[in-house]
């Protein structure tokens, strides 16, 4: 069974735009909220894998000064990794995203793909009449947060 093709909601361009506007930190936290709300889809799939949440923690620890950029970058390979792994399309998602929230230590557009994969592990994870609002509800948070301009390095917001 061929997987459904994944269609975005149109704010997305408004976050990739808003996103360029926002410091490094402030990006690399909102990628490692957005890894973090999806990653339960991962982590229901590969019940022993833990790359994905040490590749939030590593994005985090960079943030606050405790690890490396360095660091942060293999922990971002070791999700992408499990995600290149893992047989459930969303659970490949969720990963991937986590990974990209590492990843931004090193360079700061990777926030925008973790938050991006976010939303297609949502968009593969939701019944097929669900997939669009909650994309969209998920999109409204990831703009939401960014116009927020939550500076809170690395310590969860929820």
């Amino acid at each position: 069974m061929a997987k459904p093709a994944f269609k975005d909601a149109p704010l997305r361009r408004e976050i990739e735009d808003l996103a360029k506007q926002k410091d490094h930190h402030t990006l690399a936290c909102w990628a490692a909220e957005c890894a973090e709300r999806v990653l339960p889809i991962f982590e229901a799939q590969q019940l022993e894998d833990r790359r994905a949440r040490n590749a939030i923690a590593a994005g985090r620890g960079w943030i606050r000064g405790e690890i490396t950029m360095v660091d942060a970058r293999k922990a971002a390979f070791a999700a992408h990794a499990a995600a290149r792994e893992a047989d459930n399309v969303a659970a490949s998602a969720s990963s991937r995203a986590a990974g990209h929230a590492a990843a931004t230590a090193h360079v700061k557009e990777h926030a925008v793909h973790a938050a991006t994969y976010a939303v297609k592990a949502i968009f593969y994870e939701s019944p097929m009449e669900e997939q669009e609002q909650r994309i969209l509800e998920e999109r409204t948070w990831q703009y939401q947060y960014l116009l927020g301009g939550n500076t809170d390095h690395g310590e969860r917001t929820r």
